[in-house]
């Protein structure tokens, strides 16, 4: 008797659609009158830094496992943009995210798309592993508006 084994492989996802100004529906996306002056993705992370109206920056990340999000005031460095929260700080360049604690780092992500200053337009990465990265989470979506009472 002969069996045939059957294997599946997962379904291939798009990359998350971006726009000038970051990731759409999502926590790492500036809006207006904020600018984007990078955004990037890892594969754990979603990062936008925002330049503000009265010209400071702020720093706008999505961890992609379970959404938690981070929004903090960010500052230029000599090599991208740090932001601080808690005594963890996150350097953000054209070619990784990597997150530190005093003199320790904790783990530095590879950047597999990037947008922005720091990289010339050849250098702009888009997402190309054979198995593209999800959508962004429920929980970098907006929340849906509750419906009215029927009259």
């Amino acid at each position: 008797m002969a069996t045939t084994a059957v294997v599946a492989s997962p379904p291939a996802v798009a990359a998350p659609e971006t726009d000038d100004s970051g990731y759409l529906n999502s926590t790492a996306r500036c809006a207006p009158p904020a600018t984007a002056v990078l955004f990037g993705e890892t594969a754990d992370s979603r990062i936008a830094i925002c330049k503000l109206k009265d010209g400071t920056f702020e720093y706008r990340g999505v961890r992609i496992s379970d959404g938690a999000k981070l929004i903090a005031p960010a500052e230029e460095s000599t090599n991208g943009y740090i932001a601080a929260n808690d005594g963890i700080e996150y350097l953000v360049t054209a070619k990784s995210l990597v997150v530190s604690e005093g003199n320790d780092v904790l783990r530095e992500e590879p950047m597999v798309d990037f947008h922005g200053a720091g990289a010339s337009e050849s250098e702009q990465t888009t997402p190309t592993s054979p198995t593209e990265l999800p959508p962004p989470l429920p929980a970098e979506r907006p929340a849906e508006q509750p419906e009215e009472p029927a009259a």
